[in-house]
């Protein structure tokens, strides 16, 4: 082998390890992004069941007697 060679397999296993280096980082910041979203994504769904839970509440308490039914529809949703 040359020198010239030698010179351009070290420039490109250089620019190769540099490449991967950078593909491992880039890989293990997907990787921590979807684990966040997936928390985020967790914690919306019970903000949402709670919501819901609290939207079925108020809407079974119209009428006369309302505070009774409100109280009443909390009672069941804490005994669930």
């Amino acid at each position: 082998m040359t020198t010239t060679d030698n010179v351009l397999l070290i420039v490109l296993t250089s620019l190769l390890s540099i490449l991967i280096l950078i593909g491992i980082m880039i890989a293990i910041s997907a990787f921590n992004l979807i684990i966040s979203v997936r928390r985020v994504v967790a914690k919306a769904e019970t903000v949402v069941d709670s919501v819901e839970s609290a939207a079925e509440v108020l809407s079974d308490a119209k009428g006369r007697l309302a505070l009774f039914k409100l109280i009443r529809n909390i009672v069941r949703i804490t005994k669930k």
